[in-house]
């Protein structure tokens, strides 16, 4: 089978084809035919870093996590699931799991889940990871109807999803972005916008919840926003989080009494540590995909699998507004 495979990280990181030997099932497995899979920050973070990163596969590698295609063969033991079924899922590109960027892929079935009927196969794989990290945070944060909710990045791959399945649970939703087509985006979702670099945090609090602060900050964004986040959320607030990896000062959540919730969604495919939660995840996301009430946006750029390179480039530019996908 066709493949994309990187023979070294860093500077030196190139995909080059390569035919690689075709997957068979193996008990609680299906073989998949690959048709689309999204680029995700992290997918760029393991061609730069390599082993820095402890999630990184051993060289040479098949990189891509998300991914969308047609069932060709069903493991033992694998139920719910049939040969000719179109699926979606996250399930390979890290540790020893082969990923996307290739003809045909093993995945675990506990990862994937009937592709949504109402989106075509790019649009399924650009869901996976940004939306089950979003559905995650959302929940361990206690989303619920009537709760006033801030989504950090609110443009972004997760913040994007984030919005629309905050405003599906009922919530009143407002994000952060900036910028015509980030704001756009935001509204687009029926959230209100609040442009970051226009406005203070202390007059947006002030604005939307008489200086109460939010009872859901959801920071997508992470890193060095993350006191921001604090700021803006209420006494007693659930802050959830997709990047903790800084120094941080928590005396705010200390005098605030905050709950501090940090998504890190690879963990069931990292340590094969509850990963049936992701399929079922992916199942609701499906459904709610499907009653019209989430939609991933997609950049505008198009790229084979044999441009995967331009690809990566592509997201870590900058410039893509919405999931980058590389079609097989």
């Amino acid at each position: 089978m066709k493949s994309m495979i990187l023979n070294a990280y860093g500077e030196a990181a190139e995909f080059s084809k390569t035919e690689l030997p075709l997957p068979t099932a193996k008990p609680g497995h299906v073989v998949l035919k690959v048709a689309a899979t999204s680029v995700n920050t992290v997918d760029t973070m393991i061609r730069q870093m390599g082993k820095d990163l402890p999630l990184s596969p051993d060289l040479p590698a098949v990189l891509g996590m998300d991914f969308a295609g047609t069932i060709t063969e069903v493991g033992e033991g694998v139920t719910g699931f049939a040969v000719g079924d179109e699926v979606y899922g996250c399930a390979g590109g890290l540790a020893d799991l082969q990923g996307a960027l290739a003809e045909y892929m093993l995945a675990d079935s506990r990862l994937i889940a009937l592709k949504p009927k109402s989106l075509s196969m790019r649009e399924a794989a650009a869901l996976p990871l940004v939306g089950i990290t979003a559905f995650e945070g959302l929940q361990r944060a206690g989303i619920a109807a009537g709760k006033k909710v801030l989504i950090q990045g609110g443009a972004g791959g997760v913040g994007h999803l984030a919005v629309q399945l905050a405003n599906h649970f009922g919530a009143d939703v407002y994000a952060t972005g900036t910028g015509d087509k980030q704001v756009g985006v935001i509204e687009g979702f029926g959230a209100t916008a609040i442009d970051f670099m226009a406005e203070k945090i202390e007059d947006y609090v002030g604005r939307y919840t008489s200086g109460s602060g939010f009872e859901i900050v959801f920071d997508t964004v992470g890193g060095a926003n993350l006191p921001k986040s604090f700021e803006a959320a209420a006494l007693n607030a659930q802050v959830a989080t997709t990047v903790t990896l800084l120094e941080l000062d928590m005396s705010p959540v200390h005098f605030k009494g905050l709950s501090l919730h940090v998504v890190f969604m690879l963990i069931p495919m990292l340590y094969d540590h509850q990963r049936q939660a992701h399929g079922d995840i992916l199942a609701r996301l499906a459904n709610i995909a499907d009653a019209g009430a989430l939609k991933p946006v997609l950049d505008e750029m198009i790229f084979c699998l044999e441009d995967v390179g331009a690809a990566y480039d592509r997201l870590t530019s900058g410039k893509a507004i919405g999931k980058v996908i590389v079609e097989l």
